[in-house]
């Protein structure tokens, strides 16, 4: 499945709830510094199931993983745009990915 959103930037509260969103997302780098400098990579939505990024905010996503970025995007539904097309491959470009 091919999957493209935009966001209605003005229908977020402040840029902590839209940080939220593309955290939870795509995931994000945490680095915690005390004596030592810690670095932690905290997963997003796109790292825990199969998928290609195609550009800022559009990816394919393989078919039996779609119910997890629907079930995503319907949290958001008030504050983001989602299209969604069908699409079929010529080949498995998640393979490489396993």
């Amino acid at each position: 499945m091919l999957v493209a959103f935009s966001i209605r930037t003005k229908k977020f509260k402040n840029n902590y709830e839209k940080s939220m969103f593309f955290r939870r997302l795509y995931g994000w780098k945490q680095i915690v510094t005390k004596r030592k400098r810690y670095v932690y990579r905290r997963k997003g939505l796109l790292d825990k199931i199969r998928c290609k990024k195609i550009d800022q905010s559009s990816f394919i996503v393989a078919e039996d993983d779609f119910e997890e970025v629907e079930k995503f995007f319907r949290k958001w539904r008030e504050k983001v745009i989602l299209k969604t097309l069908k699409i079929i491959l010529d080949e498995d470009i998640f393979e490489e990915e396993l």
